[in-house]
């Protein structure tokens, strides 16, 4: 194992970040997972899981890897995944992250692209779907499966190992080989690819270690935290703030057993800081208005306990005071103290992360300025941050105590910020990537000959912090010339609870339409409103249920332009996912493929 640097200053490399973490507090506990056979978490402190790293490295060396080989990881968050990150980076080669429900035709592409020597998956029923693409790959030397239940098999072009036969490998004295330096790749991760095939960020251990001890000036994690890991570690958000930065504080991470059980992994783990994306919360609140729908005096309640709390929330921050709208809409409810509504509204709700988080950090995605206004009302110590992978990936964030949540926050110690031609943000610093795998022009487009990384948002610099004004490739231009940002607009219109996603097209066409899903709960109780059958799929686009739609959405979308707001809805039932590649693994919309599997209803939409 790399020798132990005697403080963080002395981190240079990640290898040497465990080292370090591990020699500092090798009793405290490091993670926790869900044992599925013992039904029962079980931990393990720094030291132990030194020695679980060392053992996985042994192995990977006994495969004498170059120095540089890629080592591709589809695993689902976890000790597993952890274990053999962590043996790659040893031994200087590089981990690619691949998204564990990723669709086979991408998995495949990627281990090309890379040349991947190694896959670690769980099952070979995975491993048969990837070869099924048929995507010929001659550097990949083995495949290791991980299930408890697997078996080794030499049989194919491509020889399959079982875990426990890989770890066996293992010797006790493996031939020495140089560890990284901090100009090594710490990994390749490839970006959800929303119009293309996805490019490989090279990201260095310089990248990644600058930007975890910047995050930590700001969040300031602690020995004594405990994080929830759900995102996968192959989002690089999860990867830095959720995995690198806890090991570089000395927190302890366990890992959620699926997205499924994450209300009672809260409730179980009762972590103090979440790291997520603006879809968990969205979830947590839908759920919320779901259960308070049927009770016109909760919903009262709920609406005046955050009123009165985003009053609160405004006044410590020396933010504006809310408008007088936002008082009328809680009505007279809000009158009623915050010594009432705390208990009765705001600690049911925090009970439901935990009850102990004292930092949620929101990021990947624009957060809704609704669901920020809620839970910030409520209590929840939400901050917004903003990043990219091909910045390590955090480039911003606001913190509890100097919190904006209109903004992303102040640019990390480190970190230059500017404002570019057509008032893109761009960021230099030791955070911005090395470039694209194999990708020289796509580098060059994006980053400049003296390190300005241009980030292709657009956004305004006030008092230092960062405000995010749009998308520069995602803006619709109507025939009329109106230009409108569709990512600000399906957020403003999934504040409903009514639409579970949104949709809106309009590029070169007269005006704006939007195809939206609707949410089970939401949709039984508006058919039964105008006396329509639920079940009946030309329900969903009765003039009666557009008419109620578009009205719905003209409410939520008041604050934008009147060329900006929706003036014909198409409406499903049938979600967006991965799966039916109409969404990325990090959950962006994939639009080129929604346009052509909603083409016919698109055309009807402008001919009505």
């Amino acid at each position: 194992m790399t020798s132990a640097p005697a403080d963080l200053a002395g981190v240079h490399t990640l290898p040497q970040m465990l080292s370090y973490r591990a020699a500092s507090t090798p009793a405290a506990q490091a993670y926790r997972a869900f044992d599925a056979g013992a039904q029962a978490w079980v931990t393990l402190n720094w030291a132990q899981a030194r020695e679980r790293v060392g053992l996985w490295t042994r192995a990977l060396a006994a495969m004498g890897l170059p120095t540089g080989a890629r080592v591709a990881i589809l695993l689902p968050n976890g000790l597993d995944a952890m274990s053999i990150d962590q043996a790659t980076l040893a031994l200087a080669c590089v981990p690619v992250p691949l998204h564990a429900i990723d669709n086979p035709g991408s998995i495949a592409f990627i281990l090309s692209d890379c040349e991947a020597s190694l896959l670690v998956l769980e099952t070979r029923e995975q491993w048969e779907r990837i070869q099924a693409v048929g995507t010929p790959l001659p550097q990949l030397l083995a495949v290791v499966l991980t299930r408890a239940d697997a078996r080794s098999d030499a049989t194919g072009l491509v020889p399959l190992m079982a875990l426990t036969d890989w770890l066996a490998r293992a010797t006790r004295n493996p031939p020495m080989q140089t560890p990284p330096c901090a100009a090594d790749l710490a990994a390749i991760v490839y970006t959800s690819g929303t119009t293309g095939k996805p490019k490989g960020v090279m990201l260095t251990h310089r990248n990644v270690v600058s930007d975890v001890k910047a995050v930590l000036q700001r969040i300031q994690p602690t020995v004594d935290d405990v994080f929830l890991s759900f995102l996968p570690l192959s989002h690089t958000f999860e990867r830095t703030a959720g995995y690198y930065l806890p090991m570089a504080a000395g927190s302890c991470v366990a890992y959620a057993r699926s997205v499924a059980l994450l209300a009672e992994d809260l409730r179980t783990v009762r972590p103090t800081v979440l790291v997520s994306v603006p879809r968990i919360y969205e979830r947590v609140h839908a759920k919320v208005l779901e259960r308070l729908a049927p009770s016109r005096i909760k919903t009262r309640l709920f609406e005046a306990a955050v009123a009165v709390g985003w009053r609160r929330f405004c006044m410590v921050h020396g933010l504006p005071a809310p408008s007088a709208q936002d008082e009328r809409t809680a009505g007279t409810w809000a009158r009623l103290p915050w010594i009432v509504l705390e208990p009765l509204v705001a600690r049911p709700l925090l009970e439901q992360f935990g009850g102990r988080v004292r930092v949620a950090v929101s990021g990947g995605a624009p957060l809704s300025p609704a669901i920020a206004r809620c839970f910030l009302g409520l209590g929840l110590p939400l901050v917004q941050g903003y990043g990219m992978t091909e910045t390590a990936p955090v480039v911003s964030v606001n913190t509890p105590r100097d919190n904006r949540p209109a903004s992303v926050g102040r640019a990390l110690p480190g970190v230059e910020v500017r404002i570019g031609e057509n008032r893109e943000l761009q960021v230099r610093g030791p955070i911005v990537m090395k470039g694209y795998w194999n990708r020289p022009e796509d580098t060059a487009r994006i980053l400049s000959t003296d390190g300005w990384l241009g980030t292709g948002d657009q956004a305004e610099i006030i008092d230092g912090r960062i405000y995010i004004r749009g998308r520069i490739k995602e803006i619709i231009v109507t025939s009329t010339g109106e230009k409108v940002p569709p990512a600000d607009l399906e957020l403003a219109i999934t504040s409903d609870p009514l639409f579970e996603q949104a949709f809106v097209v309009g590029e070169n066409l007269p005006f704006i339409a939007c195809v939206a899903v609707v949410h089970r709960e939401e949709w039984l109780r508006l058919a039964r409103e105008v006396g329509l059958d639920p079940k009946d799929p030309a329900s969903l686009n009765h003039p009666a249920v557009h008419k109620m739609a578009l009205e719905r959405i003209a409410g939520h979308t008041a604050s934008f332009a009147r060329y900006a707001v929706p003036r014909a809805v198409h409406l499903t039932q049938e979600p967006w996912s991965i799966e039916n590649s109409f969404m990325t693994p990090t959950l962006k919309l994939k639009r080129s493929n929604l346009t052509a599997h909603f083409a016919a209803a698109i055309e009807a939409m402008y001919r009505r």
